[in-house]
């Protein structure tokens, strides 16, 4: 078992206000999110959740994902899953993630675990009802340039191309260049020609970013029950056309959400801003927002255009191309899935926060928001390094300088630290104001300004002090230096830059089984791990 240990989020540093203020359940954030994610919330939502599941949204979706796992080995467990969706005590829990390269940052790991790790809690907690875990491909997202890389040991590996429309569409012939480039750098070990292989058989042998993904998915968390969705399809969107009419005809998102806004951002930063119309057009070329103009829908960066009967006859036969963006996507989401939990990155949440009463107003359950686990991993090796070094795990997380003045301070044999020196000046001061009180007012400005300056001199040569002794260590400031980069590379998250197949080529198959067991979803805490 690996050693574990979590602190509060907060105390990492990498995580907003808004997520930390609704961590700690703070009232300037209740109002923007329904059931919080504890057990009795968990209790509440499924009542909540029970009477707006037809059973005709639950066959439909589990015959679109017969459909789209026909060709793929499913597991008994995944295939039990997909069956009990049909029963009216199942419900979903649900992660999104953009289709990236081999998996992209190491937290795609983390958001499926927590969604598989959630299901299995509830059920254990719940044992009426059933929960399965489900991972919603991004397909319809345009930004290829998000998702066409991941790093491998600090070198970018890229798939070069030009690419318009959803992504999902992507054709993936000729990333052998890719496979080439990353197969140089993995070695020959065991692990190594398992990675090559998940590689080759994800992207070379399939036709479509989707396809690859799906695959890629299934067979690292295939045997865990993940069902994986895609929703770019016509069966469920022609399902969700209420809410699409309903957006092309009354904005309701764009009144409702513009509402929330104006009330969030009093305390909160905002995370995206809707529009007017808050859907896409899409084909297999393209992927562009609809805008009304003068009485007619028209395509942004094209010649298409559509009367209103236009776009009704359009909409009843190719419900498929109209694509939610990121301000009505978790409204689909929550239309088609009998879901009460989504699970995201503190980002995803915020975002979520801004949709609460635009859920309302159209009658849809609000999900609970639970944040995704995060963790850092820590080999054997480094965590020696830093245990003589004796840092302790809530410095790790110190900005650097901090880290490096206070290990200094420690372990100079000269006190670098001039607090006595500089209550011994307050109060020698404090003693002439009084003075000047007694005699000249005004002298009580000169005094003041005195002690400020003499204050500065005392700072000054502290930090020269400091300056000093951190020649005298060098050595100490750059083993500092050097194991915190590489746990934080790009002073960020080791999770937002590392991609998964790094750590496997050290770890093989026991990498996911270590990271399920350690990752405890309604723990609310930052994950450290020694590997």
């Amino acid at each position: 078992m690996s050693k574990t240990t979590t602190i509060p989020f907060s105390k990492t540093n990498f995580f907003s206000k808004t997520i930390c203020d609704y961590l700690e359940q703070e009232t300037s954030i209740s109002k923007f999110y329904g059931n919080f994610p504890d057990l009795d919330g968990f209790k509440k939502q499924l009542e909540e959740k029970r009477l707006s599941v037809s059973a005709q949204t639950r066959m439909t979706l589990v015959n679109s994902l017969n459909k789209q796992y026909d060709g793929n080995t499913v597991s008994e467990k995944t295939s039990n899953n997909i069956q009990s969706l049909l029963k009216e005590n199942t419900f979903t829990i649900t992660t999104g993630h953009q289709l990236n390269l081999f998996t992209g940052p190491l937290y795609f790991l983390y958001k499926i675990i927590s969604t598989i790790n959630l299901a299995e809690q509830l059920k254990r907690e719940f044992p009426q009802e059933n929960f399965v875990p489900i991972y919603w491909m991004a397909t319809e997202d345009h930004d290829f340039e998000e998702i066409q890389y991941f790093n491998f040991k600090n070198k970018k590996i890229t798939w070069n191309r030009t690419a318009s429309g959803a992504v999902g569409r992507l054709s993936i012939k000729k990333l052998e260049f890719v496979f080439d480039e990353f197969s140089k750098l993995l070695g020959n070990s065991i692990n190594a020609k398992k990675l090559k292989k998940l590689f080759s058989d994800a992207y070379l042998e399939h036709r479509n970013l989707t396809d690859a993904t799906r695959f890629l998915a299934n067979e690292l968390f295939g045997s865990y029950g993940l069902v994986i969705l895609d929703g770019d399809d016509a069966d469920l969107k022609r399902q969700f056309l209420p809410f699409v009419k309903d957006e092309l005809y009354k904005n309701t998102a764009y009144k409702e959400v513009s509402n929330t806004i104006k009330s969030l951002e009093k305390k909160y930063k905002i995370q995206v801003n809707p529009r007017e119309i808050n859907l896409f057009y899409l084909t297999d070329e393209l992927r562009e927002r609809i805008i009304f103009e003068d009485g007619i829908y028209k395509i942004n960066n094209t010649t298409i255009d559509f009367t209103k009967e236009e776009l009704e006859y359009e909409l009843k036969l190719h419900p498929e191309r109209f694509s939610p963006n990121v301000i009505m996507r978790p409204l689909y989401q929550e239309v088609i899935l009998p879901n009460i939990c989504y699970i995201g990155g503190g980002g995803e949440l915020a975002y979520w926060f801004e949709l609460k009463n635009y859920f309302d107003k159209v009658e849809v359950p609000f999900p609970i928001l639970l944040l995704r686990n995060s963790a850092l991993l820590i080999s054997d090796k480094q965590f020696k390094r830093i245990s003589k070094l004796t840092i302790s795990i809530d410095e790790l997380f110190l900005e650097q300088n901090e880290l490096i003045n206070k290990k200094i301070r420690e372990k100079s044999k000269i006190e670098i630290d001039f607090s006595e020196q500089r209550n011994h000046l307050k109060n020698q001061f404090k003693k002439l104001e009084n003075i000047a009180k007694q005699t000249d007012k005004s002298f009580i400005g000169a005094v003041k300004a005195q002690q400020k300056k003499q204050l500065n001199g005392l700072d000054n040569l502290e930090k020269r002090l400091l300056k000093a002794e951190k020649k005298m260590y060098t050595d100490l400031v750059e083993r500092i230096k050097s194991i915190q980069d590489e746990l934080f590379p790009k002073i960020s998250l080791q999770e937002r830059t590392a991609n998964f197949s790094e750590f496997y080529l050290a770890y093989g198959d026991d990498l996911i089984p270590k990271l399920k067991e350690a990752l405890k979803p309604l723990d609310l805490e930052f994950t450290v791990m020694e590997l």
